[in-house]
């Protein structure tokens, strides 16, 4: 595998790529998105120590994040219950419009990490 360099940024693409073939290989579904939701919910708790900036950046990282989430609920292929795919997509649109709040300085970002790792804490349990 390369390393990225300034002479060589194809490589990056291909250190990406591999990796990405590698971690889906040996990680299962539960495993990637607790991983994710691990990883959005650090920059959650780092950036409200931050400025507005870096808070800004981990609350749009945190609503993508759901809206992917709200996005597969919807779709008819997803294989969830039709109860827990209620349930995530109303904890999206909650998760939304609190953090419209929280750009606006009329909410708090700690609820967002609480909604987050009772998720984590979901994914961890047995399937």
């Amino acid at each position: 595998m390369f390393l990225h360099t300034e002479e060589n940024p194809r490589s990056a693409g291909l250190s990406v790529q591999t990796y990405q073939k590698a971690q889906s290989a040996t990680e299962a579904p539960r495993q990637t998105e607790y991983r994710l939701f691990a990883e959005v919910t650090r920059a959650l708790i780092e950036a409200d120590k931050s400025d507005y900036a870096a808070k800004a950046r981990a609350v749009n990282w945190n609503r993508r994040l759901w809206l992917a989430l709200q996005a597969d609920c919807a779709s008819e292929v997803n294989q969830l219950s039709d109860d827990v795919r209620a349930g995530i997509i109303s904890l999206a649109i909650w998760v939304d419009k609190h953090s419209r709040k929280v750009l606006r300085h009329e909410a708090e970002l700690i609820p967002l990490v609480e909604v987050n790792r009772s998720i984590m804490d979901g994914l961890s349990g047995p399937s």
